[in-house]
């Protein structure tokens, strides 16, 4: 939830601002004077403030100037009751956000407002993924705040400074490779090597001198001796993806490998002794596979140590919105747009949809409306056809002679149906705050 701090040394606007954002739905931090205004903000947690332009002390314009330098970021949007467009260009010039005379229009600010905090929220998720790749590798590369996603995290802090190997379940495209490599960062083992074995990829044969090696001459081809993922991994980690697609012999050598610590390239005698860290990952259902005879149990119970459930994006569409913005900003870069977000449409569908490819899935939907969007907003048009149509919208029917306060109760309701009664979403969808929501269907938070 934003904080908005309102500076104004008149006691009625300040209250009267602050019970206005509170029905909003924010938190409000109130100050008398510029200096007071200062002092909350330099404790941080303050995401906009308001403030008048003529005070005693400190004014409003060194408020701004001082806002802008020590806290880059923050949208500042100064209030007058001696408006004039000299005061409108020095407090623009000084950093002011935008500029209102008094007496004010609560519903222009409150746009005003909504608009300067969905960019900010764009700043901070653009600046932490920037710092992100500033960085290189991260501990944490996930990106969600969900609480699905959170017990994930907190399995990866678990498991990962031990010495145990890792199985990571999920469907395909829910992110398993992150997991591993989250794992990797968090361990000792974070400065050696992380090698990625994609298993489906391989066939049998090539999966063997791979995963081993092989010495020079061990078959046609072999022109030279090839050192294999398992000793390029030493001291480190090594990742197998969907672990179900090896073969019975593999898997054979696999176990050993894990049991002794030493393996044989392909068509050589020498021992080769690593110390590998396991993390697998499967879509498939190794329990069934084992008894249905397609993987072999023991190896199974040596890769199954700690079980990583990686939850679809379908249970988690919470984290949805902050991987909206990241592949936007991602596409934004590589398609040279500057495309500032989805409209309320286009977020509905895509809440909407169940997303049976994922997070691979989601990330393909936004690299293509980033493609077709023509506006600097995504509508539901840019959107593929598979997500579209399960986000049309429904029609509400409003009869001619109801009030405009029976129809406003239809559409809320009608709405939050829609949302399966989550009034957060409801809310978003409306434009209007979580407060302001409630007290239209009248009822207390």
């Amino acid at each position: 939830m934003f904080t908005i701090l309102t500076i104004d040394d008149e006691e009625n606007i300040r209250n009267g601002l602050a019970d206005n954002f509170e029905l909003e739905g924010y938190n409000v931090e109130k100050a008398s004077n510029g200096k007071e205004g200062l002092a909350k903000i330099a404790q941080g947690g303050i995401d906009l403030v308001i403030t008048d332009l003529r005070m005693d002390g400190i004014p409003g314009e060194e408020v701004v100037r001082r806002v802008t330098t020590e806290n880059p970021g923050i949208p500042i949007i100064v209030l007058t009751g001696h408006g004039s467009i000299e005061d409108a260009t020095a407090a623009i010039k000084a950093g002011a956000y935008d500029f209102l005379t008094k007496p004010l229009d609560l519903d222009h600010l409150n746009l005003i407002v909504k608009n300067a905090l969905k960019g900010r929220e764009q700043q901070q998720i653009i600046s932490d993924l920037q710092k992100k790749i500033k960085e290189g590798s991260s501990p944490d590369q996930m990106i969600g705040k969900s609480a699905e996603l959170n017990r994930v995290r907190s399995l990866i802090q678990k498991a990962a400074p031990s010495k145990a190997n890792v199985l990571i379940t999920g469907e395909s495209g829910v992110g398993k490779e992150l997991v591993a490599k989250s794992i990797h960062d968090q361990s000792s083992r974070k400065d050696k090597p992380f090698v990625i074995v994609h298993c489906a990829a391989l066939s049998e044969t090539l999966l063997e001198s791979e995963l081993f090696g092989y010495e020079k001459g061990a078959f046609t081809g072999a022109d030279t001796q090839h050192k294999g993922r398992f000793e390029v991994a030493d001291g480190g980690t090594i990742f197998l993806d969907e672990i179900g697609e090896i073969n019975q012999a593999t898997q054979i050598k696999l176990l050993r490998v894990i049991q002794e610590k030493a393996f044989e390239r392909v068509g050589g005698t020498q021992r080769i002794n690593v110390d590998v860290r396991i993390v697998a990952a499967t879509n498939r259902n190794l329990e069934e596979e084992v008894k249905n005879g397609k993987f072999r149990e023991d190896l199974f119970y040596r890769l199954n140590v700690v079980r990583i459930p990686l939850p679809p994006l379908r249970e988690r569409k919470d984290d949805i919105p902050l991987l909206l913005h990241a592949f936007l900003r991602e596409f934004n870069i590589e398609n040279e747009k500057n495309i500032a977000g989805f409209d309320n449409r286009a977020k509905a569908a895509i809440m909407k949809y169940s997303w049976p490819g994922n997070i691979r899935e989601l990330r393909n939907c936004v690299e293509s409306a980033v493609v077709m969007c023509t506006g600097d907003e995504i509508k539901i048009d840019d959107l593929p056809a598979s997500v579209r149509e399960k986000g049309e919208e429904k029609l509400i029917s409003i009869p001619i002679g109801m009030s405009l306060d029976e129809a406003e109760l239809v559409i809320i309701q009608e709405n939050l149906a829609a949302c399966n009664g989550n009034k957060t979403k409801c809310a978003e969808l409306l434009g209007i705050g979580r407060k302001t929501l409630h007290r239209k269907l009248g009822v207390e938070e």
